[in-house]
């Protein structure tokens, strides 16, 4: 009664870890996010397997997960994979190990080929402090808002992004992040036709509008400098109280300096009231 978690190669299966193929060889049953993908990767890597095969992907994780914690519980070996890289990272598994951890069934990692990590040593962009956001939303509105989130985060930031909407994410962290934000795009890694982009976010939209982008795409973003949001945070303080002493009341004065400071009203607000309990 185990369950196994492993990576499976990004594109390149010569990055295959002999601990996966005696996995593979070894699992009762294996929990593919797809079965064809799997059988495809199982070929290339010449290894063969007794398992019964089970699809687990996001649409009926939910669901299988109570099959596969029955499974586990009947003393079955179940080993989990995804496409790509690691499961439960923005791919099935998480719900699965979380409810197995809960019933005391043993987990064992076999770690392997991840996107976010390499795409971050590829970026040339600061790895003493990261952050991994998964995908943003498909929604314009839902994903400015997530973007604003992060408008004065210090670590440097990991999105994966399907390659129809780059452009439009590009854009909107420009917006958000400023034309000169250091960023990188790494689309296809390991596969054929790897490409990493470096630059400001002025230049990869550019780069964006330029060609027709395929393949799977992590994009990596510079953090802010370590401090700006406390040094801004005092700027809009001090900004306000200057209208106020002009004469403007406070609602208006924060008006003025949110679209001064091209920030949400909501931002200088909580910078105000911050400042006024310190």
């Amino acid at each position: 009664m185990t369950l196994t978690l492993a990576a499976t190669p990004l594109g390149n299966p010569g990055d295959a870890s002999p601990r996966l193929k005696a996995a593979i060889e070894s699992a009762e049953i294996i929990a593919a996010e797809d079965s064809r993908r799997f059988h495809r990767l199982a070929s290339d890597l010449g290894v063969t397997f007794t398992a019964k095969i089970i699809s687990f992907f996001d649409g009926n994780e939910t669901a299988r997960t109570q099959e596969v914690l029955a499974l586990l519980q009947a003393g079955k070996r179940v080993l989990v994979v995804s496409d790509a890289g690691m499961p439960t990272i923005s791919d099935p598994g998480f719900r699965l190990t979380r409810d197995a951890i809960a019933l005391n069934i043993p987990i064992v990692v076999i770690p392997g080929p991840s996107a976010p990590t390499m795409a971050l040593a590829l970026s040339g962009l600061a790895t003493d402090r990261f952050t991994f956001e998964g995908f943003l939303s498909r929604s314009a509105g839902a994903r400015q808002a997530h973007l604003e989130s992060l408008r004065f985060e210090e670590r440097t930031m990991i999105f994966f992004e399907a390659p129809h909407r780059i452009t439009e994410c590009l854009s909107d962290a420009l917006e958000i992040f400023g034309e000169d934000r250091r960023a990188a795009i790494c689309r296809e890694m390991t596969k054929t036709y790897e490409e990493t982009v470096r630059g400001t976010l002025s230049e990869l939209l550019a780069w964006s509008t330029s060609k027709e982008i395929l393949g799977e795409i992590t994009m990596v973003i510079a953090g802010v400098p370590v401090g700006s949001a406390a040094k801004t945070a005092e700027e809009m303080v001090n900004r306000v109280r200057e209208f106020e002493s002009a004469g403007m009341d406070r609602k208006d004065a924060i008006a003025t300096v949110a679209k001064e400071f091209d920030l949400p009203k909501k931002v200088v607000y909580a910078a105000v009231v911050d400042a006024s309990k310190s």
